[in-house]
């Protein structure tokens, strides 16, 4: 070893001195030999010829020395490089053409990385996040009462300890300019299960917490101490208000944490026992309300598997279902992970879908560059012949294909990253709602820098060894005799290959941009039930300025009457909670026939949705009674229960609609409840729900917190708004309100929708210009190959639709093949689109025939510039020139 070490250091340090002697022994053998061979009866030249065909080629020879020397593996790659760089330049077009095309694909998998990075790679910043687990409450809603949390944390053997946590939307008032906030209600051992320490002052803990409202203690995050409190460090000790009700700020929690749900940030956090007074009613002490937590979460124990966990938490679920069947539902619970329990399936599902078409993306993109190279390698044939039969070895000139490769994928992947960088630092930063810190928590680090890295030279080495076929069966003596021709014959390359399926898939992406956009505007143009033009929302949680009990009732029909008499008000009515579609919140409870002895979750008939609404809402909401009544101001507390129920509502339960008015179901008290009319069907949860039931109730017979005005008006928005906060500080200038269109509070539920069209509108795009790239190099390719066929053809009269047919029908009809093949994968995929984007579908006739319409249009683009190189053509110069 040591021998070794010692010879490569001195083929290092003796360098210059080792070339020189290679420079010249390659010198010297032949005229040594050309002195043996010279004698009377063969002569010098014929000597020196000999000796020269009998050594072979001088450089080879170097070359071959050079490489057994050994330890000049950088000096190698620094001439290769050299050389690559030399012929790239030359090529300027080819060099453009292929970065721009891999620093769009690299760019578009460096995103989707970050984003798959973000939500579902990185865990929690806590300390031992491998063993956080969250319990999926498998009911259907996503949440569960806070009594189940407290059995659950009792009872099960997988966990070291039991946290949760739940939403708070309230009233903060530090001392001046109060504000609407967003917090995390969570338990007494939140910090201590996630093992966080605080930054300034100290948290709360469970022995903090003797029963409902006790413990009126504040932590403030982080971000929110430093814009709302300015980085006081004194602020430990201060007393806010939170709905107007006194808590003391004891702590501020460190700046990497930002609570236990990756896209949003709470400002607070508060005792979940203090739920009451931050706007949860009673979810606190009901064990039938599944309001009361969002998610639980813990440490799993060492040697506890998460399959033995599940089965643990579920045996303890079914067995509160028999303890308390009234109130409990239990199907299943399922573990995840902590941050995207609830929300794991359907993040999961569109990260999938994302990533598939940027891979989609990166496949088009190495088909496309395998395509250009195979092309560039065969413009480079006879030179490539000339090498091989000057005695260049096939194995260097593969690697000198695959060193250009490289670099261009190295300069691809460093543009592509560069882009990536700016549009995730502005993801980053982007809030799509005022209402709510939501965010995509992007990191900019390594990780992402080393897959851009990998996929670039991966890209590199599967489009760099494409023309490996070409230069391996090259025969020099032909090729420099015949030329190169690969456009003669009707057999289909590999490259004509590798054309049709970037060709396809591009048009699988332009198929799925444009079933995304159609689906769109037929989400927007669609029937939901209710009818969100000209029609405005105010918003407001009462609670926060302390009404409770009958003031609280009073309060809701003083609003409802005050908004009602502004001029230009045609119809004001309100929900108590929030109307349909708003935030994605809606409630379910749970139905029973009239005849129902047994109310146990095992015999529920229908879990609608349900609304408490004022006698005017269904028309603000432009909601149409199809059978009965509407509610009138006499449907208070003394009177008989009714309701009112949707079209599927009363088909399922009475059988049909006229059946449904008059008769009667049972809640999940028991108590007996008259259907007085008939709605319309409509949206609720979401657009892409199917049909659900659904329940309205007047709000005098029920209260809540948390109010919404739906006000009707020709008025302009703007106008309408202003005139309602003046009345509304005439009737209590302390209420904070919030007043919005309803189609702006509908951009919530139709977020998911258009971020997925923005995205496959994205990738549709540069789908389009790899297909525009591919399609161009092809026919460029085609056009360059049969200017002497294309010149003699003019020459001999042929007409400019020949002349074209020949020059562009080759690449014309790869284009045909894979639009086709694309188009029908795009239709297969219509089940996978439609969970995306509402009705959205591919089989559409407008889908189809924008497809068709965008193919042909990028077909044109990309074949004009060649298209118009053939109709030039000029005989005479061809002619001169050959």
């Amino acid at each position: 070893m040591f021998s070794y070490l010692r010879s490569l250091a001195v083929k290092f340090l003796r360098r210059s001195e080792i070339v020189d002697d290679l420079e010249e022994k390659p010198a010297s053998h032949p005229v040594h030999r050309t002195d043996d061979l010279e004698r009377p009866d063969l002569s010098r030249t014929a000597a020196q010829r000999q000796a020269r065909i009998e050594f072979g080629a001088r450089e080879r020879f170097k070359e071959g020395s050079y490489v057994a020397l050994g330890g000049n593996l950088f000096d190698i790659l620094s001439r290769d490089a050299n050389l690559a760089l030399r012929r790239l330049r030359k090529s300027k077009g080819f060099t453009s053409v292929a970065i721009l095309t891999l620093a769009v694909a690299i760019g578009a998998n460096a995103v989707v990385f970050g984003i798959m990075d973000a939500l579902l790679l990185r865990p929690l910043e806590v300390p031992q996040a491998g063993s956080l687990y969250g319990t999926h409450y498998g009911d259907g809603s996503g949440f569960q009462s806070y009594p189940n949390y407290i059995d659950l944390r009792d009872r099960n053997h997988s966990f070291e300890d039991l946290a949760c946590f739940n939403f708070a939307f309230v009233g903060f008032d530090p001392g001046k300019d109060p504000s609407n906030s967003t917090g995390f209600a969570v338990s007494g051992n939140y910090f201590d299960v996630l093992k966080v320490q605080p930054y300034l002052g100290r948290f709360f803990h469970g022995s903090d917490e003797r029963g409902q409202n006790s413990a009126p203690y504040v932590v403030l995050s982080y971000a929110y101490w430093h814009s709302r409190f300015h980085s006081d460090n004194t602020v430990v000790g201060h007393v806010v208000q939170i709905n107007k009700h006194p808590f003391t700020v004891i702590g501020v929690a460190p700046a990497e944490f930002r609570g236990t749900l990756f896209f949003l940030s709470p400002d607070f956090f508060v005792p979940i026992v203090n739920q009451q007074q931050v706007g949860a009613g009673n979810a606190f002490i009901e064990r039938g309300n599944t309001q009361g937590v969002f998610e639980v979460f813990g440490h799993l124990r060492p040697g506890v598997t998460v399959g033995e966990a599940e089965a643990d938490v579920n045996a303890i679920g079914n067995a509160l279902q028999k303890a308390y069947p009234k109130e409990v539902r239990h199907e299943k619970t399922t573990l995840g992970r902590v941050g995207l329990t609830a929300f794991g399936g359907a993040i999961r599902a569109f990260v999938a879908g994302l990533t598939l078409l940027a891979f989609l993306i990166l496949l088009a993109a190495c088909a496309n560059l395998g395509g250009l190279f195979a092309a560039h390698a065969a413009d480079r044939s006879r030179g490539v012949a000339l090498r091989l039969a000057l005695g260049s070895t096939r194995d260097r000139i593969l690697r000198q294909l695959l060193t250009e490769a490289v670099l261009i994928s190295i300069a691809g992947g460093t543009f592509g990253l560069c882009g990536s960088i700016v549009l995730l630092r502005k993801l980053a930063a982007w809030q799509p709602f005022q209402v709510a810190p939501i965010h995509i928590p992007i990191a900019l680090d390594a990780r992402i820098f080393l897959v851009a890295l990998l996929l670039a030279l991966v890209s590199g080495l599967l489009f760099g060894i494409v023309p490996a076929r070409q230069v391996m069966q090259a025969h020099p003596y032909e090729v420099i005799k015949a030329g190169w021709n690969p456009i003669a014959g009707h057999r289909i390359s590999v490259r004509d290959a590798l054309l049709v399926v970037q060709i396809a898939i591009c048009a699988v992406l332009v198929t799925a941009s444009i079933v995304a956009v159609r689906g769109l505007v037929r989400s927007l143009k669609s029937d939901v039930g209710f009818e969100p033009r000209e029609t405005l929302v105010l918003g407001a949680d009462l609670s926060m300025v302390g009404y409770s009990g009958d003031n609280l009732l009073l309060m809701q029909r003083r609003l409802v009457d005050t908004i009602a008499a502004i001029p230009g008000v045609d119809h004001a009515g309100l929900v108590n909670n929030y109307p349909p579609l708003v935030y994605t919140a809606a409630f379910r409870v749970n139905t029973y026939r009239d005849d129902a002895r047994d109310l146990s979750q095992s015999n529920v008939t229908a879990t609608p949705y349900s609304y408490d609404v004022s006698p005017d809402y269904f028309e603000a909401a432009g909601t149409s009674i199809l059978a009965g009544r509407s509610f009138t101001w006499h449907d208070d507390r003394s009177a008989p229960r009714v309701a009112i129920a949707n079209r599927h509502f009363a088909v399922m339960m009475f059988g049909s609609v006229e059946r449904a008015v008059g008769s009667y179901y049972r809640n999940q008290h028991g108590n007996r409840i008259q259907i007085v009319g008939v709605a319309e069907d409509g949206k609720y949860m979401s657009l892409t729900e199917d049909q659900q039931p659904a329940l309205f109730r007047p709000f005098l017979q029920s209260s809540a917190n948390l109010v919404h005005v739906v006000v009707r008006s020709k008025r302009h928005p703007e106008a309408l708004a202003l005139a309602m906060r003046v009345k509304l500080r005439e009737m209590d200038a302390g209420l904070p309100v919030d007043i919005q269109t309803w189609s702006a509070l509908l951009n919530v539920v139709l977020f998911p929708g258009r971020v997925a069209t923005m995205a496959l509108g994205a990738l549709g795009m540069m789908g389009g210009i790899l297909s525009i790239t591919g399609i161009f190099g092809m026919a460029a390719y085609s056009v360059n190959k049969r200017l002497k066929e294309l010149g003699i053809r003019v020459a001999l009269g042929a007409p400019r639709t020949e002349v074209l047919s020949a020059a562009l029908g080759h690449a014309v009809r790869l284009l045909a093949i894979g639009s086709v093949a694309g188009l029908i994968v795009g239709v297969l995929a219509s089940k996978v689109l439609a969970s995306i984007v509402y009705q959205a579908t591919p089989r559409d006739p407008l889908v189809l025939a924008g497809v068709v319409i965008a193919m042909v249009l990028l077909g044109l683009v990309a074949t004009w510039i060649p298209a118009q190189r053939a109709l030039s053509v000029d005989p005479l110069v061809l002619l001169r020139e050959e």
